[in-house]
């Protein structure tokens, strides 16, 4: 696979993914400036910070994105699949992560502006177990686009190895649309960093 990788911001940390079961643990060691994490279930959950990498792929080798469907936070059924034909942002996210938190008003504002584009944006939301704090955290940063609930992180163990899966807290993907993966950030986004990324993928024919 070739890639490319965008110019990166802060120090370059390991990221770590944890398999317990069929469900993917992510992990988030110092959320921002937070030397420790939990999520919203557990009190003694720790979490390995992102690299800080945005990695594009050339798009003869993007690899496809798996057709993830489940229940979004407000209860309705959701999938990848019905978003077909337009560019997808795909970000994981949890109210309990401070990096999180910080993109969130970023990731509002450039959904709002390329909406008219055909781009869509969708969240997928682990390790909070209650939708009360899912639904909370999407109306104090005005979050409007819809997120998969997904306290136990089962959707993302349908991202194969080698097909640039999530592998921090945040991850952002970038599908074009064809469904591949386009591009993937370990980071937790700007609005600079978000445009740079996508409009290239919004340009494509």
């Amino acid at each position: 696979m070739s890639l490319t990788r965008l110019p990166q911001s802060g120090p370059r940390r390991r990221a770590a993914a944890l398999v317990t079961g069929a469900a993917l643990v992510l992990a988030l060691a110092g959320c921002g400036s937070m030397s420790g994490g939990s999520s919203s279930g557990s009190s003694d959950t720790k979490f390995v910070q992102g690299t800080g990498q945005i990695t594009t792929v050339s798009k003869a080798d993007r690899p496809t994105a798996p057709d993830i469907s489940g229940k979004s936070v407000d209860g309705q059924q959701l999938s990848l699949s019905q978003y077909k034909g337009k560019v997808i942002v795909l970000n994981v996210w949890g109210s309990w992560c401070d990096p999180c938190r910080a993109e969130a008003p970023n990731l509002a504002q450039v959904a709002k502006d390329t909406a008219a584009k055909g781009v869509q944006f969708v969240g997928i939301n682990i390790r909070d177990y209650d939708t009360a704090q899912s639904k909370s955290f999407e109306r104090s940063f005005g979050i409007t686009y819809p997120s998969f609930f997904d306290p136990d992180g089962k959707l993302l163990v349908k991202f194969p190895r080698g097909s640039l899966p999530p592998q921090s807290i945040p991850t952002t993907l970038i599908i074009d649309r064809d469904q591949k993966i386009a591009v993937r950030a370990l980071k937790a986004l700007t609005t600079d960093d978000l445009r740079k990324a996508l409009d290239p993928i919004v340009a494509e024919k």
